[in-house]
């Protein structure tokens, strides 16, 4: 009779997170096959912020990615892959940073958004949130997933936007827990 193994339980994936994931943690020895850049059709922009836990210290080891429709409002564009990551260690400030093109609205009750994954130590399982845009007022104010969060934490689904030196940079800062705390959706 052939023994059965019980399962893995998901606390013990720590010490290999970033294999595969990033350079940052694995001095470079192995390449990941996805990077921080989407190139497109539509207007460039970055986007940029940091990761905080629940007592408001930048989590410097979270991975982030990003999952997105083209300039357009379209996910099946087969010229277009829509998808990215930025690790939280890449540089000594301990943002993200990630360069892509502003996606279009996906539908006519849909702002333009990002949808973002987070992993990070200490966090079992990945959450899923999304990112809008500060300058899409109109848009946002339409938007049916906006519309089903409470007014006060709607502003933590926001990227504010800064024009600075003819680049546009969106920046999205991540709050784990708190009075901060990103709206977090359960997919």
């Amino acid at each position: 009779m052939k023994a059965t193994l019980p399962l893995t339980p998901s606390q013990t994936v720590g010490p290999f997170f970033t294999i595969a994931m990033s350079n940052c943690e694995n001095e470079g020895r192995l390449s990941s096959p996805v990077g921080n850049e989407i190139s497109g059709m539509g207007e460039p922009v970055i986007l940029v912020g940091r990761v905080f836990d629940g007592e408001q210290n930048m989590v410097p080891d979270a991975l982030i990615e990003i999952f997105q429709a083209d300039a357009a409002g379209s996910f099946t564009n087969p010229d277009f892959l829509g998808f990215a990551r930025s690790h939280t260690g890449n540089n000594t400030d301990g943002y993200y940073l990630l360069k892509t093109i502003k996606p279009g609205a996906t539908g006519s009750s849909a702002a333009p958004y990002i949808s973002a994954i987070v992993y990070m130590r200490g966090l079992l399982t990945h959450v899923y949130t999304r990112i809008y845009f500060s300058d899409e007022i109109d848009a946002n104010a339409e938007d049916a997933i906006l519309a089903q969060i409470d007014d006060g934490r709607r502003d933590t689904l926001i990227a504010q936007r800064n024009d600075s030196d003819g680049v546009v940079t969106y920046e999205f800062n991540i709050h784990m827990q708190g009075d901060k705390e990103t709206v977090f959706f359960s997919i």
